[in-house]
């Protein structure tokens, strides 16, 4: 299989992310709710983590923050030892579309356009040029198995090829860092184990950092890290060995 994009420049010293005293604060009926607590967390080049809780820990409260979807009340957020939290709205989109990639429990594909076109859309959305998109995108849809569907429509997909077609739509412009929001909630677990092993082998193909947020205890576990959320606060940064992300791509 044909592997698209592997990371060979030398990459800058020093954390990808960094929280610093992290806070988000909601007013409801006069009253002030701490959704997230002071929180400080530390994100490496490379990393593969796993943030888990209960319903209603903040763990979606804390990806929404990484991913400058919004902005904490307090507290500040490094990318690359830069304040994202100092942007000004154009400047986060572009931030976004440049340094990020997302990938959510729903799809979010555009149901007029092809996989392959949706793939591309973030490249077309920043001007890109078609043909160099039209390329790197098949060449992702490739590498995560849809060769033969590059055509369909989100519509002709089934539920795991849909999720495919995300994951190689959040990779299509290089992120450093991509984002995952129970990317497999709503499949089987036959197909949730594929994808799994996917975001695995990616890792370790492109070098991107994965953070992704989940209630499956499979994918918790084989994660070199995993941070428990609990009311709002970092009840514990727990740390495996790396290896197992290399055991998890081999098997």
């Amino acid at each position: 299989m044909t592997e698209f994009a592997t990371r060979d420049a030398p990459r800058p010293k020093g954390p990808l992310v960094e929280l610093r005293a992290v806070e988000k604060r909601f007013f409801h009926e006069g009253r002030e709710l701490a959704i997230l607590k002071p929180i400080d967390l530390v994100i490496e080049r490379g990393e593969m983590l796993s943030i888990v809780g209960a319903s209603g820990a903040g763990k979606s409260t804390l990806l929404h923050l990484l991913g400058t979807l919004d902005l904490p009340s307090r507290g500040q957020i490094l990318f690359a030892g830069a304040d994202v939290t100092a942007y000004s709205s154009a400047e986060l989109a572009a931030f976004r579309n440049r340094s990020l990639g997302f990938v959510f429990q729903f799809h979010h594909l555009l149901p007029e356009f092809s996989a392959l076109e949706n793939v591309m859309m973030p490249g077309l959305i920043r001007g890109g040029a078609r043909k160099e998109l039209a390329a790197r995108a098949s060449a992702l849809l490739q590498e995560v198995g849809l060769t033969e569907r590059v055509r369909h429509r989100p519509g002709e997909l089934s539920g795991g090829e849909q999720q495919r077609v995300a994951l190689a739509r959040a990779l299509v412009m290089e992120p450093e860092l991509v984002l995952a929001d129970e990317p497999t909630g709503n499949l089987d677990s036959g197909t949730s184990e594929a994808i799994h092993e996917l975001f695995f082998r990616l890792n370790r193909t492109h070098g991107t950092t994965f953070l992704i947020v989940t209630h499956s205890g499979d994918l918790a576990a084989r994660m070199p890290r995993i941070v428990h959320m609990r009311d709002g606060r970092i009840e514990r940064d727990e740390r495996r060995a790396q290896a197992r992300s290399e055991d998890v791509a081999s098997a």
